[in-house]
């Protein structure tokens, strides 16, 4: 099966999520912490720092606050104020504003060490933040994606190549065009990380997520797996099982951003994990390994999973085929993260975290995955496989 470029720019686009999917989730949602037996006792920063965050609220927004004040640091959140409050467990400052609109009146005449910018997808939110805080912070904290990249065809590093926006006035685009057309996504965040360095020079750090999973995803892209294999029986798995897939547990993400920012590490850093190559199949197994329902899983070559019209990514989460115009897409070289400290969580210890928090959400929340195919066409793919076997 092979996928366009055009096709896997907008997989990446939906795979990383690093700005619409970290402002898009309930507060009910964002506040499930991991289970307490996961969670490692954390010491204070060495020097406490003032740090903003822009968004805050949304799937990584909690978990940096969360381990921010753990360490000791003093937090203040620049949102609509649209969900509920949460309940934190330190003393957060809340700031009202909208940044679609250009209101960001409550930030003036303030300073802070740190600016942490999560939910920016579109250039002139970052150009607007500029004129505000420009010379106000002493560092700028934006995190992108790895959708930026120009090509999937070879592993990329962070010197690679990033595409390029090439339609209308680019500070006429509103994320209302963007959520209309996905293509748009990782040329619009190639040219906030170019804003960003225009108005934070020197003082900018980039960090470039991929699929970022765990407790409080409300799109269900990783939490498909695991709640799928809970559930046992047969089960219709991509390929082979060789292809590569990458991914990031939020928590992870969250918690290293916040040590970074205590390093004042500037530069570029993509931010995918693990640090090994993981396959499809080992990530699938491992998932297994978590529940107790003896899930059954049937590999299914790519070229027949396309002529039933089963799509990578969209049918079959975190999967996309290992073929030769997308054969980087899962292999993100992230040395440099992994120098600076970033670390990773094990897999059971995610897709368990995982299965406890959707298994806690409401009836109606559970009825139906937001990702995956269904269990009605699931069944009829397998069929047709077992005829042709």
């Amino acid at each position: 099966m092979s996928s366009s470029r055009r096709d896997v720019l907008k997989l990446g686009a939906l795979a990383a999520g690093a700005s619409l999917a970290l402002g898009g989730l309930s507060a009910s949602a964002a506040t499930e912490a991991a289970p307490a037996a996961s969670a490692p006792s954390v010491g204070k920063a060495g020097k406490p720092l003032r740090i903003l965050i822009l968004g805050g609220t949304g799937f990584t927004g909690p978990h940096q606050v969360r381990y921010a004040l753990a360490r000791g640091h003093r937090i203040t959140l620049f949102n609509r104020g649209k969900r509920a409050k949460q309940d934190w467990p330190g003393e957060v400052e809340e700031l009202l504003g909208d940044r679609s609109t250009g209101d960001l009146k409550a930030l003036e005449g303030r300073e802070w060490d740190v600016c942490i910018d999560n939910p920016t997808s579109v250039p002139f939110w970052v150009r607007d933040a500029g004129k505000v805080l420009k010379g106000k912070v002493g560092q700028y904290v934006f995190i992108s994606t790895i959708s930026v990249f120009a090509q999937n065809a070879t592993p990329n590093d962070e010197q690679a190549a990033t595409a390029q926006y090439t339609g209308k006035d680019i500070y006429a685009e509103t994320r209302d065009t963007l959520m209309a057309d996905m293509n748009l996504y990782g040329p619009m965040k190639a040219a906030c990380e170019r804003e960003a360095e225009t108005w934070f020079p020197g003082i900018t750090t980039v960090i470039r997520p991929g699929l970022i999973v765990g407790p409080g995803d409300e799109t269900d892209r990783f939490s498909y797996w695991p709640v799928r294999l809970s559930r046992g029986g047969d089960v219709l798995a991509p390929s082979l099982g060789n292809d590569p897939v990458q991914l990031i547990d939020a928590r992870d993400l969250a918690e290293w951003t916040i040590r970074m920012v205590e390093q004042r590490q500037f530069g570029t850093y993509n931010a995918t994990g693990p640090d090994y190559e993981l396959s499809i199949a080992a990530m699938l197994h491992g998932i297994r390994a978590v529940t107790t329902a003896g899930a059954r899983l049937h590999w299914v070559p790519a070229d027949f999973l396309a002529k039933h019209q089963v799509s990578p990514w969209g049918d079959m989460p975190v999967w996309v085929p290992d073929d030769a115009e997308n054969a980087g897409f899962g292999r993100t070289i992230v040395n440099k993260a992994v120098a600076a400290g970033l670390t990773f969580r094990p897999l059971a210890t995610t897709a368990a975290d995982t299965l406890a928090w959707y298994n806690a959400q409401p009836t109606e929340r559970r009825e139906k995955l937001r990702a995956g195919i269904s269990a009605e066409r699931e069944q009829q793919v397998l069929a047709a496989w077992k005829s042709k076997a």
